[in-house]
């Protein structure tokens, strides 16, 4: 079936078929918004110029260069070609978050016998054309796809699969096959694709002092030791670790629910984030930097701190509070009741309200398996 861009989708019933005003103006400032409007410029200004941390000019020119030595970056528009969905217009804006499985460096700690990595969480973030809003759709790694073929122009390297788990994209043809399987999927181009995997991920968390939820009821999951009271917490990054990955303790003891999970805890970390100030502790400021460089993979056209940075500034509108989080419609596959399919229709209302950058209907997400119950944890402590 055609949409909007040209291109079409896989013709398989369970797969979907391939889609803001300028922010207003609000009451005059006081001295206390005026003073917070400056105290956000110079942030900006000092993540810009995070070398000024350093010691001397020489010192800037030498961090600056160590940061983007710490970036691993692939080509992905390269292995991708050119049968992809439209290019987005306007300055609307689509990025593929993931987070990789990897279980190097971890000590077996979280699972033995597994190689390679998958791609265990898999977002979709859509920025609007005024950057001051933003979608993310989330994935279920146990989704059945239609995985496209992942190889080179010359037939090298893996083929189609009509059954295909979408977490196996990652493992099979390594980050460009999971692009490629999102886009085939949703008829959506994605802009950037960034990746962060276990030890990175914990090890950043550590560095920010750990992040703030709260937790509805308690959790006990002995499969992520992870064993939180109802309540307030601040997590630790093994304990946000551990909370990402819980599965089994929550809702169905599905992916779907750990999703939920998931969501909430990327807000609480864009707030955690906010409230770091990088006056207060340039050289601590510079930690964060070298962590988070170090525990990123993005695409190469991504793969710089100036680059990373200035899409750090582009997205500085976009707070938790005007961010819509869902989880793509499905369904248990009657076949494999471990397994879930998408919605046509729905998943069809969703995709077309991200390349046409508009709000996603919650309407669309209704009848979904994936949103039956409220989040057992929320943002903050």
């Amino acid at each position: 079936m055609p949409h909007e861009s040209g291109h079409h989708h896989p013709s398989d019933q369970n797969l979907p078929a391939a889609g803001p005003a300028a922010p207003g103006y609000g009451p005059p400032r006081t001295h206390r918004a005026r003073h917070a409007h400056r105290r956000r410029t110079l942030r900006r200004v000092t993540w810009g110029a995070l070398g000024l941390a350093l010691i001397g000019g020489g010192g800037v020119a030498y961090g600056w260069q160590h940061l983007n030595g710490n970036i691993q970056g692939t080509d992905v528009g390269a292995a991708l070609g050119k049968d992809r969905p439209a290019e987005g217009r306007d300055g609307a804006m689509n990025i593929l978050l993931l987070g990789s499985d990897s279980r190097a460096g971890t000590g077996g700690r979280y699972g033995q016998g597994v190689s390679g990595a998958r791609a265990d969480t898999a977002m979709v973030l859509h920025v609007d054309r005024t950057h001051h809003k933003a979608s993310v759709v989330s994935i279920p790694r146990d989704t059945v796809v239609q995985r496209p073929a992942c190889g080179t122009s010359d037939g090298a390297g893996p083929s189609a699969a009509q059954r295909a788990m979408f977490n196996s994209s990652y493992a099979t043809g390594g980050p460009a096959c999971t692009v490629k399987t999102v886009e085939a999927m949703s008829g959506v181009r994605m802009d950037h694709y960034l990746e962060v995997d276990f030890k990175g991920f914990q090890k950043l968390i550590d560095e920010l002092g750990g992040v703030d939820i709260t937790t509805h009821k308690a959790i006990n999951d002995e499969g992520s030791h992870l064993h939180l009271t109802a309540g307030k917490h601040r997590l630790k990054g093994e304990q946000a670790l551990a909370l990402v990955r819980t599965r089994h303790s929550v809702g169905d003891g599905s992916d779907l629910a750990r999703i939920q999970l998931q969501q909430a805890f990327v807000k609480a970390l864009i707030r955690r984030a906010e409230s770091v100030d990088p006056l207060a502790s340039p050289a601590k400021s510079y930690e964060l930097a070298d962590t988070a460089t170090r525990s990123i993979s993005a695409d190469s056209d991504l793969a710089s701190a100036d680059k990373l940075l200035g899409l750090a500034k582009e997205l500085k509108g976009v707070t938790p509070d005007n961010t819509n989080m869902v989880t793509l419609p499905v369904t248990y596959d009657p076949q494999d009741p471990g397994r879930v399919l998408p919605l046509a229709k729905a998943s069809h209302e969703v995709w077309s309200a991200v390349r046409q950058d508009r709000p996603i209907p919650e309407s669309a997400t209704g009848a979904s398996v994936g949103d039956r119950s409220d989040s057992p944890v929320t943002a903050g402590g």
